[in-house]
């Protein structure tokens, strides 16, 4: 099944280092970040974990749970958090999902339907497409979703900007533009007409064109 942004985020039921969980009930009613790893003890894989750790509190307080997947067992993945904190000084305190049938990597195409067999024997190169971001909203859509190479370290301060936004333009009818960050000037959107706007936005706005209008963004 081919995945795309508003598509319901296949649910599912699953191991982790933090028990079994069913992935909607596990997100409830916020917003929830899945990203996933090729397999344990890889090098870049090792320090976006320890990061993560570290800036957990910042999804946190937008009301985002952040949980891991690799395809290996939760057994592997308890040892590879001891290397992880280790080596990154933070302890990963969200769950690790284990995947040694490869289901759920299927399940969210990350791997093909027909690859048979488990994680036992697979190398991160075979499973280099289990490299993807999913951020996932309380209505259980998929808001965003990314896929990093193999040798690419993710920049989660992006997807905490991107987050940010899609929050934002949630509440409001507004999008952010190019290179956006939190507190600056975002746009109306061209759905809301200008008899709409003024009654939203009695301040006014500026317009570059039309289409182009341009407002501080709201904080409320």
């Amino acid at each position: 099944m081919s995945l795309r942004l508003n598509n319901t985020a296949p649910d599912f039921t699953a191991d982790t280092t933090q028990g079994t969980i069913n992935f909607h009930e596990w997100i409830g009613d916020g917003w929830a970040m899945l990203f996933s790893h090729p397999k344990d003890f890889t090098p870049v894989c090792t320090t976006e974990l320890g990061y993560m750790a570290r800036i957990q509190p910042e999804f946190t307080k937008r009301n985002c749970k952040i949980i891991g997947l690799s395809v290996d067992p939760v057994d592997s993945h308890l040892k590879w958090e001891k290397d992880i904190e280790e080596t990154q000084g933070a302890a990963v305190n969200y769950p690790m999902i284990g995947d040694p049938t490869l289901a759920i990597a299927k399940l969210y195409d990350m791997l093909p339907a027909g690859d048979e067999g488990s994680s036992e024997g697979r190398t991160a190169a075979t499973n280099q497409t289990v490299r993807s971001v999913f951020v996932i909203g309380p209505d259980k859509k998929i808001k965003l979703q990314l896929t990093y190479p193999m040798t690419t370290g993710r920049n989660f301060n992006e997807i905490l900007r991107v987050l940010d936004s899609m929050q934002l333009t949630a509440a409001h009818k507004v999008a952010t533009p190019v290179n956006w960050q939190n507190g600056e000037d975002v746009i109306i959107v061209p759905a809301v007409l200008d008899a709409e706007a003024k009654e939203k936005y009695p301040e006014g706005w500026k317009t570059v064109k039309p289409y182009l209008r341009i407002i501080p963004q709201p904080t409320k």
